[in-house]
Order: C-alpha cells, then sequence, then structure tokens
C-alpha cells in the first residue's frame, strides 16, 4: 500500500492499475485476520495490525464526511451511455436534479434530441459539442469543442452566473482495457489527458470547473496533466469515497467533478439511471 508510488508504470502500466483499486487492498485486512484467529500467534498478529494501520493512514480521512451546507452552484456530470434504452428517463431524472448546471458525455446521435427536449424545458441554455453536452440554468457563451482526441470527447464553455462568469469544461477519456497479454492499456487515455492539461493551462478565468468520465481515478499518476492543475469536490467535499462505476456495484470513481478558484462545498452520488455510471455532483461556493 505504502510503495505504490513506486510502482512502475512502463510495463503494462501497472502501477496505474494498482493506483485504480488501491483502496480493496483494504481487503486482505480481515483475511489477516482470519489467519491470526487460527494461527494464535504474536507474528500474525502483528501481520494484521500493520497493514490495518497503513489502510487507516491512506484512507481514513477519506471516509469522513466532510460535506458542508452554503454553496452558489450546484453541478452534475453522467456518463448517460450511448447504448442507454431510455434516455428520457435518465434526462428526467437529472432535470429535477437540483442542477444549475449538467455535463453529459457519450452522447449518442440518435439519443441527443431526446435530451435536448426534455433537459432544455429545466435548463434553457445548452450547447453540444460532439458526444458531450452542456445544459444551464444560467446563460452560456463562448461554447466550443477541446481537441483531446481525433473526434469531439471535449468541451469549454463559460456559465454567466449570478457571481461571475465560470469556465465550465466537460471531458470523456478514452476507454482503458486491461488483458494478460498487454496489461492496462491507456496510451490514447493518456495521450486525452496531457492535451486537457494544455487546455487547463491555457485557461484565463480563474473560476474553473472540469467534469467528466476520465476513465481513471484521481489518484491515477497518468492523470497528472490534469489532477496537478485542479482539486477534486469530492476529496475535499464528500462522504466516502463516492465510487461511480459500474453502476450496478461501483469500484472506482472514474467520473470526476475538478475545480480551481472556487471551493466545493458538498460532493455526493446519485440514484442510479439506466447508464452504466452513477451520476455524480457538488456543490460549489463562488
Amino acid at each position: 500500500m505504502w510503495a505504490h508510488p513506486h510502482i512502475p508504470n512502463r510495463a503494462g502500466h501497472l502501477g496505474s492499475l494498482v493506483e485504480t483499486f488501491l483502496p480493496w487492498t483494504g481487503l486482505a485486512v480481515p483475511l489477516l485476520l482470519l489467519c491470526a484467529l487460527l494461527r494464535r500467534s504474536a507474528t500474525a498478529a502483528v501481520a494484521v495490525l500493520l497493514p490495518a494501520v497503513t489502510w487507516c493512514a491512506l484512507f481514513g480521512g477519506t471516509l469522513v464526511d466532510k460535506r458542508t451546507g452554503g454553496g452558489d452552484l450546484t453541478v452534475v456530470t453522467h456518463n448517460v451511455n450511448e447504448h442507454n434504452a431510455r434516455p428520457a428517463h435518465t434526462a428526467r431524472a437529472l432535470a429535477v436534479s437540483g442542477a444549475d448546471v449538467v455535463a453529459l458525455e457519450e452522447l449518442g446521435d440518435t439519443a441527443i434530441p431526446e435530451y435536448v427536449r426534455t433537459l432544455t424545458r429545466t435548463h434553457p441554455h445548452h450547447s453540444v459539442q460532439g458526444t458531450v453536452g452542456v445544459w444551464s440554468k444560467y446563460p452560456i457563451a463562448d461554447a466550443r469543442p477541446v481537441d483531446i482526441s481525433p473526434w469531439v470527447r471535449a468541451m469549454r464553455t463559460t456559465v454567466r452566473t449570478p457571481k461571475g462568469p465560470v469556465a465550465v469544461l466537460v471531458a470523456h477519456l478514452m476507454s482503458v482495457r486491461f488483458t494478460v497479454a498487454s496489461g492496462f492499456t491507456t496510451d490514447a487515455r493518456d495521450a486525452a489527458a496531457r492535451r486537457l492539461g494544455a487546455a487547463l493551462s491555457a485557461e484565463t478565468l480563474p473560476r474553473t470547473v472540469l467534469m467528466g468520465d476520465f476513465n481513471g481515478v484521481f489518484e491515477d499518476r497518468a492523470l497528472s496533466a490534469v489532477t496537478s492543475r485542479l482539486r477534486s469536490a469530492q476529496a475535499e467535499a464528500g462522504a466516502g469515497f463516492g465510487f461511480t462505476w459500474p453502476a450496478s456495484f461501483p469500484v472506482a470513481r472514474i467520473d470526476q467533478i475538478l475545480v480551481r478558484g472556487v471551493d466545493p462545498r458538498s460532493s455526493w452520488t446519485l440514484p442510479a439511471t439506466d447508464s452504466d455510471h452513477l451520476p455524480v455532483a457538488a456543490r460549489l461556493k463562488l
């Protein structure tokens, strides 16, 4: 657990794979506890104590409820799944979520009219760029795609809130795969993250919110081009790990709300829709 930063990422991106599922290493503790009970030895007791203390040192703070009241802007992001059989049902759930700004990823061509028709009733200002889109209760401007891949998977717009303009970016980084032969294949995702990091570096508005499906956790070193420039709303104002994927039994938080120039006050996951991801929300103080 302690040595994960030193696991090399060159061969099969093993470091990224370990960091993606690092919280689950805690499952070794009850197994070791069972062994200790069977062995009744001091060595076995230490074998339980060391990983238990290590896990608590790494993740104990994550389990603390850091949510507080207040905030000026509620944002929601959701990978709606291009194969979603009921886009209208998903759109209605997001429309009544209480969000001021809704960001969607993996929009299929046939489903886009349904999301536009349903969400614009509550969020009249919107822009869709490729497979991502933003719906807002407040006026938006300067909507444009962000070049992170051969096809449009990211966008940037300005949301003109009552407290002033906020740069809102939405991104869907490339999918990753794991095979025995090639390991954790993340090259395309990592290249997209570097391009997205360059776009963040060039952003001139002091208040920035980035939302989307990163196909990776905030702690994944391969995403540092992005994560080094922003803060995680879940880490600062959430309760627990906030796992989002797969929706039926979430094991990793790959859907993110990241910020700079604003203060997260609360972060949470929303109930499952007809997607394979859970929606995530955050309340921000501008």
